[in-house]
């Protein structure tokens, strides 16, 4: 696996050739998040990027670990948009657009799960953990499985089967993969501040992309009983509408997940 060189990647996104105001790549780091958590108190500029060869403590949704094999993408990106705080859940959905605009790129066809996973087909090729810094921003956090997975890794709590893009055939270089996912990311992130936080056209294609809606579901609720129903709708402000068993819908900010399969 060739090493990520930062000094390219720079060249190509960071201003004035590109949109972002910093990049780095380290060798290792126990999580890119925690780290760019902690630039952003310390002043750190809009759209600062962070890439890792290697997480020892990557962190999922809910603190979970995120397991970080060899031959994938970890990336977070600082963002300090000026829109109102209720709309910064957005960047988890603009983060999912991004990614499934990168797979098509390298020929290979994805969806996203609501709110934060990439799926080529019912396995999981990437995951979204976007963590909001009080009056600093928000860190989006982006793993990608890129090369062939070693043979130790397995399903993550959601219970999704992991899969790479390599896994799906596609010849992706790394550096590529991150130069595309970031530019795609800054696009949408551009277009989203432009509408002051309101998806406008995005929200359509965020539906589009959607493999949960139309979808029977179970949502794992926090301190509740989890929800089931049909995921009927992603509304503006981010949050997943499922109808219930009984007719009623309910509209889901946070939860995990699960498509159930149909007997």
């Amino acid at each position: 696996m060739t090493p990520l060189d930062a000094g390219p990647l720079r060249a190509r996104l960071v201003a004035p050739h590109g949109p972002y105001a910093a990049l780095d790549v380290v060798a290792s780091t126990g999580s890119t998040n925690v780290d760019l958590v902690a630039a952003a108190r310390d002043g750190a500029p809009d759209r600062t990027v962070l890439i890792a060869e290697e997480q020892t403590a990557g962190q999922g949704r809910r603190g979970r670990g995120w397991v970080s094999p060899g031959g994938g993408l970890y990336l977070s990106v600082l963002l300090r948009p000026d829109v109102p705080p209720a709309r910064l859940p957005w960047t988890t959905l603009l983060a999912g657009v991004a990614l499934v605009r990168t797979a098509r790129a390298f020929g290979v066809e994805a969806a996203v799960k609501w709110p934060n996973d990439l799926l080529v087909g019912e396995a999981k090729a990437a995951g979204v953990l976007a963590e909001t810094v009080v009056g600093q921003g928000v860190v989006v956090g982006i793993g990608v499985n890129v090369g062939r997975l070693p043979a130790e890794v397995r399903p993550g709590p959601g219970g999704l089967p992991p899969t790479s893009f390599a896994e799906a055939g596609a010849d992706a270089d790394r550096a590529e993969v991150a130069a595309t996912l970031l530019t795609e990311l800054a696009a949408l992130d551009a277009a989203w501040r432009a509408g002051g936080g309101e998806p406008g056209p995005l929200l359509d294609e965020y539906r589009a992309h959607c493999a949960t809606l139309g979808k029977p579901v179970r949502v794992e609720l926090a301190g509740s009983a989890p929800l089931l129903g049909t995921a009927v709708d992603v509304r503006a402000d981010g949050t997943l509408v499922v109808r219930g068993e009984a007719g009623d819908e309910h509209a889901v900010s946070a939860g995990d997940v699960v498509h159930l399969r149909v007997r």
